[in-house]
């Protein structure tokens, strides 16, 4: 049986089902594999041909764009959701994951290498020889432990604050006159969240477009004024470290952590939700993201070879590890019990660093990271016992 690459089958009764393509993958003279992926479409995109250096896995990618390209043979088109739920999400549970976190460092130990970005989540760090920063050569690849932040847990991604997503691309001129905020905390903001001192432009009415890349703003002088629904709710702030309250008793402890995990979880499902309706732009050679249609155009990429390129990015779609990037940490099966041996390395699993935390406060482990955790091997006692087993 022959199938052709562009052949889809659409499963489901209605539009509430979820979809299932599938999709072949073909080479010049033979065909690898079929594979089935079930997903769920709110959008209609254009497909885009990614031909940067992927420093992410080309299969995140290649089946985003085929899923794009499949539905759109099949003539199906969906509307934008509702963006004012998910903001709330994403902003909210930001500003409560990080004042959360602010006081669970104060009950749970977590350490950071003096000389490269590595953290351990536990009673002392571990022994492992991975440290690659400066004099790593001399001190054997051994970290050097210090007391970790909340900006070691949570990796500060910043990107440009635009007054008009739809205007003229940040020049390498303007680099330095456009302030910089939290990447999150940007798509938010061009997602509906008013924020005083970051001022935005919002359209009533769709643009005109005059050309490929020209447009004209509708005339919305025949509209009235909106009027605000309800007042205005305070945004939540962030606390500084001082007014941060560590947790009293075990039972505070596990309830605040059951709550730290769940915001992590609210803010990446509601992040994911608005890439989605907003585009994210990711730099294939460095870590720069730029939320907007389109990448910035400034100069500032010191990636490998970036003279060749005089330091410009090379943007392609991002997906949720730009935005937040999960920074993995080993996993410490019993925090009462031994340490972490250098011998049996290869039986420990790793979790996000947030995780490890909460986990170690007393949450319950969530059944997505049971796998990266490995919970499910025994630890050996001893390397004897280790060798027995491999």
């Amino acid at each position: 049986m022959i199938i052709s690459s562009s052949a889809a089958t659409y499963c489901g009764a209605s539009s509430n089902h979820p979809l299932c393509v599938m999709v072949l993958y073909h080479s010049k003279l033979r065909v690898s594999s079929l594979k089935m992926e079930p997903f769920t479409v709110s959008y209609h995109q254009r497909s885009e041909f990614l031909k940067l250096s992927y420093l992410h896995s080309f299969q995140v990618y290649y089946e985003a764009v085929m899923a794009n390209s499949c539905m759109s043979n099949l003539g199906f088109r969906y509307k934008f959701q509702s963006s004012r739920s998910l903001y709330a999400i994403a902003y909210e549970f930001r500003i409560i994951l990080i004042n959360n976190l602010k006081k669970l460092l104060k009950v749970v130990p977590v350490y950071a290498c003096g000389w490269c970005d590595e953290i351990h989540v536990g009673p002392e760090g571990h022994p492992f020889k991975s440290c690659k920063g400066k004099h790593a050569a001399q001190r054997n690849g051994l970290h050097q432990w210090t007391n970790a932040t909340i900006e070691d847990v949570i990796v500060p991604v910043e990107a440009y604050h635009l007054y008009d997503r739809l205007g003229k691309r940040i020049t390498h001129e303007e680099r330095f006159s456009i302030p910089q905020i939290s990447a999150v905390m940007e798509l938010c903001i061009q997602a509906g969240v008013h924020i005083p001192e970051y001022p935005t432009k919002r359209r009533r009415k769709p643009i005109i477009r005059i050309g490929k890349r020209e447009f004209v703003d509708a005339d919305e002088s025949d509209l009235t004024d909106p009027i605000p629904e309800v007042p205005l709710k305070p945004l939540l702030t962030e606390i500084s470290i001082s007014e941060a309250v560590a947790p009293a008793t075990e039972e505070e402890k596990t309830l605040l952590a059951e709550e730290t995990l769940q915001a992590w979880e609210k803010m990446r499902k509601g992040s994911k939700r608005l890439m989605q309706m907003y585009r994210v732009r990711a730099c294939g050679y460095c870590p720069e993201v730029h939320v907007g249609p389109s990448g910035h155009k400034a100069q500032n990429c010191g990636a490998h070879k970036h003279q060749q390129r005089n330091g410009q990015h090379g943007w392609q779609s991002a997906v949720l590890d730009d935005l937040i990037p999960p920074r993995y940490v080993w996993h410490v099966p019993g925090v009462a019990g031994l340490p972490l041996r250098r011998e049996l390395r290869n039986f420990y699993g790793q979790a996000p660093a947030v995780v490890e935390i909460c986990i170690q406060a007393g949450a319950a482990v969530p059944d997505q990271y049971k796998s990266t955790m490995r919970l499910d091997i025994r630890i050996p006692s001893s390397v004897k016992e280790a060798e027995m087993a491999v």
